[in-house]
């Protein structure tokens, strides 16, 4: 997928599949052996904010590696094929990130995922404001193309409801503040987003792509996603850090049906698509439903020995 003249390829990470600069995580060197590589994808960081925060998952003194061995704020059922997080986007901060020069040593094209986190919208918006007064004046150190993927739906960070006339408008206004970066923007969403919604934020003409799907908001979609039959209980395992949010299969039906539907109401920029792709037959199944590049997450948990076939299935289908 080229977005503004730089291929940024067919194939993504979700944000975060690899880490803040894609050195992965502690798990992923017992994995390797058995066919968890990389090799062909897009790295797409994890999520940072402009502000250190602390969120639910604590973190070495490196500001990426997670402290405990087994997260408690991540629920991975692997014979079930799902997963539950609460990290809350724990990290040291958009400038901490920046200090180590690994992202700016990068030769490939890859994206940085933002997201803002404060409670008001006049706040958010501060936050983008200083997201790019940040980054800007560094983007001369950076030997490869960037793009940002703009966070608009990460479910564990408590921000307020608003409703879609407000999330669009917050969005434009947020786009607009991102497009004096000079790079390619990429919105993500996630399937609770009405695709006529989408529809309405892509018409910026600032906005290079959508991404879909996010997690899913513990409890959403009930007469879709059966939540009791998934985790064995009525409430969140992890209600105590605000319920988290689902990734692992139940997602596939569920993005595909967004993309053609978001498709049918006029949704024209290119859609990189994800959510449960745990074989290569659902990258079949998104293709066909009209995504221009895929993405890859939570199978690199649940299915590791997968991930480097998929990765050149897609590769194959989208050449």
């Amino acid at each position: 997928m080229k977005l503004r003249g730089v291929d940024f390829g067919s194939v993504w990470g979700q944000s975060g599949i690899q880490n803040f600069f894609g050195e992965g995580y502690p798990f992923h060197k017992f994995c390797k052996p058995f066919g968890l590589d990389f090799s062909g994808i897009t790295f797409v960081a994890k999520t940072t904010t402009v502000a250190p925060r602390v969120g639910n998952m604590p973190l070495k003194k490196d500001g990426t590696t997670p402290a405990e061995l087994k997260p408690k704020c991540i629920v991975v059922k692997p014979f079930a094929g799902v997963a539950l997080n609460a990290v809350g986007l724990s990290g040291h901060g958009l400038k901490a990130l920046l200090d180590t020069g690994k992202w700016q040593a990068r030769r490939e094209p890859f994206m940085i995922s933002f997201m803002s986190v404060a409670a008001t919208a006049g706040e958010r918006l501060a936050e983008t404001k200083e997201f790019v007064d940040v980054l800007k004046p560094r983007l001369s150190e950076f030997k490869a193309n960037i793009a940002i993927q703009r966070n608009a739906s990460c479910p564990n960070v408590g921000l307020e409801k608003i409703s879609p006339d407000e999330f669009i408008d917050e969005s434009w206004r947020h786009l607009g503040v991102l497009s004096m970066l000079g790079v390619p923007i990429v919105d993500k969403y996630s399937v609770t987003t009405e695709p006529e919604t989408a529809v309405a934020i892509s018409r910026h003409p600032c906005l290079s792509a959508v991404c879909v799907s996010n997690t899913v908001p513990w409890g959403k979609l009930p007469e879709k996603i059966d939540w009791q039959e998934l985790f064995g209980t009525k409430e969140s395992p992890l209600k105590k850090f605000g319920g988290g949010g689902l990734s692992g299969w139940p997602l596939l039906p569920l993005t595909a049906d967004w993309v053609k539907a978001a498709r049918d109401a006029g949704l024209e920029k290119p859609i990189a698509a994800g959510g449960g792709i745990l074989n290569a037959t659902a990258v079949d199944v998104l293709k066909e439903a009209g995504a221009d590049a895929v993405c890859i997450g939570s199978v690199a948990m649940l299915r590791p020995w997968r991930v480097r076939g998929i990765i050149r299935h897609a590769l194959e289908v989208y050449k």
